[in-house]
């Protein structure tokens, strides 16, 4: 066996003079009559492969044949482009393709240094032995030879550099004569009617054959796709596994920790933060020794970091500096957390009925995807498409005249105003964002904070501090239930007050309350008793009262009433109240950034005015909103009932699966979300644990925002968007159950191996508002874990991942000597 042969034969690319004599050999005549008169030409290129062997260009046929497929290939491209320039210099092959393809007089071609050069035949003698040569070892045809015959052959003589010329070749002795007697022949022989059958039975041979090649670089470009898609996903695998890994690091780290002060005989309980490199918590571990100087440092350094996390503030020094941002700019690169990770995986792996089935659904971004038909009707009717030169210039900063009376004039009507509102109260903003970071510019200091009851939109935490360096003091709200009027994640004014002195007593200056209704995520809708409650407290207090009421077109059950700011009689502190709203959610367009502000305040109104230079409303897009939000009897009579009637079918569907499921949840009727009750399928009470299940759904293809995102108390809780299409919601819940049923075996598995250890939460009690879980499961954060549940979550996240497998502790100590050093100093220690 020729080994030789067989290595050369598995590569793939051909060098010009394989090329050239694939060609010489392809182009022939007989070759050609061959491969059009019958329909499989498989034996054909064996045979060309043969010849080709014999002068020591060892291919096999497949190869031969699809080396001219794709030359085929590129010689349509080029021609369907209109790329090749007269000569077709532009690729050396493409004359002699063109000849072939289109039976025009052969040329043949050589090359030097770049250049081609043309020629009709070699001598006579040539092409005579090369004849003898095919037709007697390889291709026994039947055909006689054209005179004709096209031979390309690649010089390197110095003297031939870059010139092209064509040469006449004399032919063979009475051959000439010979063709010209067939052709006299030929045209007298009586026209055959088989003629025009073999005729049209070859041109559609030759349309079959340019519909395949079609279909060929179709399939070669979706190849291509699929390889680039299955980059991007080995890519985020790999992303994924080294998250993974930093998990691991940190509970090992804090089980070090722990272990270290229980040797030394402290009584007090140090916890590695969240977020420490695995190498800086060895160093500050065995660096720690038996004093008690650096343990009290690490105390007061805890405490203030717990304490910046308790505002909401992302502590720049846990993390790697770029040179080239300011100590802002490095806020800004790394003020990003599960909601903008779960978003940008979504955007690389978006879900689509057919070019994607597998991929992501959306249940964690509160958008409404189910009115897109009544707002494409409409939004592209005549009455929108309007271009004036005052909508193609320098607007009032506040926003066009037009639109800011068409706004008042929107909000007195639905938010039922006892009084007319006013247009130079309206400022226009590119979304409630934008506001909300206006609003904490011009009303708090650098530093201050504003007052904020959790669970709340994450969103406002980066709105409001990465412009104005404005933090949140958090009012915790919990699942509890302490009397027969009162409802889980209630806000009173109680507890606003204890986490107002809370605040000042560290020091921190509140400015401001921020009140979301209805509230995301819970979808609760606040009684006029209870805002009026809420403004009484603020105004005791000279806080400014921001109230956010974007969903207050969205309460889709008639049961329930929203109850507006703006609709109140009086307002205890009119001067200190600002109302925001936006089209976004109520009209399901949220690719169009509008939002608009109210206040009476003038002071106010002028100073956002000044930032709505950054954030300003394009006039087109102004003249849409003002015509979108005067068509009162569309709104009411066409996209209202529709848009509550989907919103409520949705919700239906979404709460009977969670119903059936056993998933305690709050039963709300405003908003696109559901509030849900994951605690009992968390192994240990800790965000760690609710940031892998999280992580969890997210593999399995369906995104849901985790409490933590929302700044939740208590772990375990999770929001999911019901505003979306049937099917979707269909494959969305059910890649939710499989993931519930995955973990609920797993946690009884591990019960039956820990029967002592078994601690069930007490079955869900229901009531018409509410389904919740009765038993309480008081909130842990990750400082106050114990070496139980750490050691628990390792082994967790050793099973989950083969990472000890692939890194071994031998790897380890040559790969970073320095730090296996201190660990096996501190191991020796114990």
């Amino acid at each position: 066996m020729d080994f030789r042969g067989k290595k050369y034969e598995r590569g793939s690319n051909w060098s010009d003079p394989e090329v050239v004599e694939l060609l010489q050999l392809w182009a022939d005549e007989s070759v050609q009559l061959e491969l059009e008169s019958c329909l499989r030409n498989q034996h054909v290129f064996n045979r060309i492969a043969e010849v080709l062997r014999e002068k020591g260009i060892h291919r096999t046929g497949d190869q031969c044949r699809e080396k001219i497929k794709k030359m085929k290939l590129e010689y349509r491209r080029i021609k369907d482009n209109s790329k090749a320039p007269r000569g077709g210099r532009t690729w050396k092959f493409y004359e002699v393709m063109d000849r072939v393809l289109t039976s025009r007089p052969a040329l043949a071609y050589g090359s030097l240094s770049g250049s081609m050069m043309a020629q009709q035949v070699l001598q006579g003698s040539m092409v005579e032995s090369y004849h003898h040569q095919f037709a007697s070892s390889a291709l026994p045809f039947g055909h006689s030879q054209h005179p004709e015959l096209m031979e390309i052959k690649c010089f390197s003589e110095p003297n031939m550099a870059n010139s092209s010329r064509i040469q006449n070749v004399v032919p063979r002795p009475g051959f000439s004569a010979l063709h010209r007697l067939r052709k006299k022949r030929k045209g007298q022989r009586v026209k055959d009617p088989l003629d025009d059958l073999l005729l049209k039975t070859l041109t559609s041979q030759r349309a079959m054959e340019e519909r395949f090649l079609q279909m060929e670089e179709r399939r070669f470009q979706r190849d291509l796709d699929v390889e680039e898609r299955r980059m991007q996903l080995e890519q985020r695998r790999f992303e994924l596994e080294r998250e993974h890994e930093f998990r691991m690091f940190s509970v090992f780290a804090q089980m070090l920790s722990i272990l270290k002060q229980s040797h030394s005989g402290s009584s007090s309980s140090v916890a590695m933060p969240r977020g420490v490199d695995f190498s800086q918590a060895l160093s500050e571990i065995a660096g720690m020794g038996g004093g008690g100087g650096n343990l009290q440092e690490m105390r007061a350094r805890l405490l203030t970091e717990r304490r910046v996390d308790m505002h909401g503030f992302c502590n720049p020094s846990d993390f790697q500096r770029s040179p080239y941002l300011s100590a802002r700019g490095n806020i800004a690169n790394i003020f990003r957390g599960s909601t903008e990770e779960g978003y940008k995986a979504y955007h690389a792996d978006k879900y689509d009925e057919d070019k994607n089935p597998n991929g992501i659904i959306n249940f964690g971004t509160s958008e409404n995807k189910l009115c897109f038909d009544l707002m494409s009707k409409r939004l592209t009717q005549t009455d929108m498409n309007l271009m004036e030169p005052p909508l193609l210039q320098y607007p009032d900063w506040k926003g066009h005249m037009f639109l800011r009376e068409e706004v008042a004039r929107f909000l007195t009507y639905y938010c039922k105003a006892p009084a007319p509102l006013k247009a130079e109260n309206v400022i226009v903003l590119n979304g409630c964002g934008s506001l909300f970071s206006a609003l904490a510019t011009v009303l708090c200091d650098p530093g201050e904070a504003v007052l904020i009851a959790t669970p709340f939109y994450g969103g406002i935490t980066q709105s409001v501090f990465l412009y104005g360096n404005v933090k949140l003091v958090y009012a915790y709200l919990d699942s509890k239930i302490t009397g027969t009027s009162t409802r889980p994640f209630q806000l009173t004014v109680e507890k606003l007050e204890k986490a107002l002195q809370d605040a000042r007593a560290e020091g921190v200056t509140v400015r401001a309350l921020i009140l979301l209704n209805p509230q995301n995520p819970l979808g609760d809708i606040y009684s006029l008793s209870e805002l009026r409650d809420y403004l009484e407290f603020a105004k005791r207090h000279e806080l400014h009262v921001i109230v956010d009421e974007i969903y207050m077109l969205s309460v889709f059950d008639e049961s329930a009433t929203f109850h507006s700011v703006l609709g109140m009689d009086r307002l205890p502190d009119p001067q200190r109240t600002h109302v925001m709203w936006g089209i976004s959610k109520d009209f399901a367009v949220s690719g169009i950034r509008f939002g608009t502000l109210y206040t009476e305040n003038q002071d106010v109104a002028n100073a956002v005015a000044s930032l709505c230079y950054f954030h300003g409303v394009c006039g087109p897009v102004q003249h849409k909103v003002a015509q979108l939000l005067r068509d009162r009897d569309w709104i009411n009579q066409v996209y209202l009932r529709a848009n509550h009637a989907r919103l409520k079918a949705a919700h239906t569907y979404v709460t009977d699966e969670l119903k059936t499921l056993g998933v305690p949840f709050l039963n709300r009727n405003a908003g696109f979300f559901v509030w849900i009750d994951f605690r009992k399928y968390l192994r240990t009470g800790t965000f760690e644990e609710e940031m892998l299940l999280w992580r969890r759904f997210l593999d399995n293809k369906v995104l849901l925002s985790c409490g933590k995102a929302f700044e939740c108390s208590e772990p375990g809780w999770f929001r999911i968007i019901f505003a979306d299409k049937t099917h979707r919601l269909q494959l969305g819940m059910q890649r939710i159950r499989k993931v519930l049923e995955e973990r609920e075996q797993e946690i009884l598995a591990e019960e039956k191996e820990r029967p002592c250890q078994s601690d069930q939460d007490g079955k869900a009690d229901s009531t018409d508002e509410v389904i919740f879980v009765s038993r309480h499961q008081e909130p842990t954060c990750a400082g106050s874990s114990n070496l139980g549940d750490l050691i628990g979550l390792l082994q967790q996240q050793m099973r989950s991942s083969d990472w000890l497998q692939k890194n071994t502790a031998e790897q380890f100590a040559q790969e970073k000597p320095e730090i296996y050093d201190v660990f096996s100093k501190l191991v020796g220690k114990q």
